[in-house]
């Protein structure tokens, strides 16, 4: 038999304990073994519940346990998670997780840790809910050179993005829709401003270029500045926008980006709505391979932490596989030195004399026209630099009737 502690019962750690309770037949036969909860770790009060008898607000009860055998953390944040993950392993016992940011932020410690107490750190949950991602990227793709991922990996942003094309809301009433439907937190700006695609990212990028990517050096931009607008001007140039996290090998190294981006509606990415993620992976041998499914939610991410543990008991001996070198770490390529294409609203006093400023500067760029715009041109530039490009609409700025630059989002085609 196998023992399980579960530290934190929120929506996730009360997920782990439903599925590995209701589905305990298939799991124990997919295992080989029985799997059980032993302990459940939380300073509320669960007198009514029917696992009431499981739980404890002591963590010694936990670490001191030498029938405990996996720890599954779903406390959430970097403090006492940190704190319980590093007990746990030096306990020596395998570890589960869907914690993002414990992940990004100290992942190559607590990896090097589960190496030398011979046990395991597992994540697969920390990235796309119940999309498998980790583990394909880890076994099925490990055949293949990785040269980028691209994916929508925040649900919340998607399904706001998909409001305000879908049905014309603006920014704050998609937002305010989110959180009534409980896609939202009260204090959303983790999603909105990019940060938690970010650090599901430089997971990802982790993995794929196989040395650890710092998130806090990927370049992120949320979605807020987004309008009615522009949504029109996209479906001008028959086109969608999505926040997307791309990594990427380029010429001069690693690229790694968060931001808003317009892709034709023909791309697989286009066409992922609602509250849904999806994550293409390229790979010099398969080509390109998708993943889809719902990123988020309880039972979606409880089943991806469920899956880890029976891994773990599958392959008990078989330690740790990779490590992430925080002195080894991955060089990005600034966003300034990237290459992409810009799609530019300005506002303008005279449409002749901007549109004759915008071609003499910027060479072959793409003008798109709305019906009753006035006083606003926009354009989509040739490719190049960023650097370059907001070089150019700094002298821009600098011709007879431009007034400013109303929006710039990256063009993703």
């Amino acid at each position: 038999m196998v023992h399980v502690a579960v530290l934190g019962y929120g929506v996730v750690g009360s997920g782990v304990v439903d599925i590995l309770n209701e589905n305990s037949v298939c799991i124990n036969d997919r295992a080989s073994d029985e799997i059980k909860v032993k302990k459940i770790l939380d300073i509320r009060d669960f007198s009514g519940s029917p696992y009431a008898e499981l739980f404890t607000n002591k963590p010694d009860e936990i670490f001191n346990d030498p029938d405990i055998n996996i720890v599954v953390e779903t406390i959430g944040g970097t403090s006492f998670a940190y704190e319980y993950t590093k007990r746990a392993l030096m306990s020596g016992k395998h570890v589960v997780t869907s914690n993002k940011e414990l992940v990004a932020a100290h992942g190559p410690e607590l990896l090097k840790l589960a190496r030398e107490n011979n046990v395991r750190y597992l994540f697969e949950a920390s990235v796309g809910g119940g999309i498998p991602i980790i583990r394909p990227l880890n076994h099925c793709l490990s055949a293949n050179r990785i040269d980028g991922i691209t994916g929508i990996l925040n649900g919340t942003t998607n399904y706001i993005l998909t409001k305000m094309k879908r049905d014309g809301a603006d920014f704050n009433e998609a937002l305010e829709k989110a959180k009534m439907n409980g896609y939202a937190e009260a204090d959303p700006s983790a999603d909105i401003d990019g940060h938690d695609a970010c650090r599901k990212l430089a997971i990802l990028s982790s993995i794929a270029f196989g040395k650890f990517v710092d998130y806090r050096n990927i370049y992120t931009e949320g979605i807020a500045n987004i309008t009615i607008t522009d949504m029109k001007y996209a479906d001008a140039l028959d086109s969608a926008i999505k926040l997307l996290a791309v990594c990427k090998r380029t010429p001069g190294g690693f690229f790694c980006r968060v931001s808003p981006a317009i892709i034709k509606k023909g791309h697989p990415l286009a066409m992922v709505e609602d509250v849904f993620n999806a994550i293409m992976v390229e790979g010099n041998a398969v080509g390109d391979a998708m993943f889809y499914g719902r990123g988020a939610g309880k039972m979606p991410t409880a089943s991806a932490v469920v899956a880890d543990i029976i891994d773990i008991v599958n392959h008990v001996n078989g330690g740790v596989k990779g490590i992430w070198d925080r002195n080894d770490s991955l060089r990005i390529v600034s966003v300034e030195e990237s290459f992409t294409r810009m799609f530019v609203r300005l506002e303008v006093q005279d449409k002749c004399m901007a549109q004759k400023a915008t071609a003499d500067i910027f060479g072959d760029c793409e003008f798109v026209k709305l019906p009753d715009m006035e006083n606003e041109i926009a354009f989509v530039t040739p490719e190049m630099a960023e650097k370059d490009i907001n070089l150019k609409l700094k002298e821009l700025l600098g011709s007879v009737g431009i007034k400013s630059v109303k929006n710039s989002i990256r063009v993703h085609w």
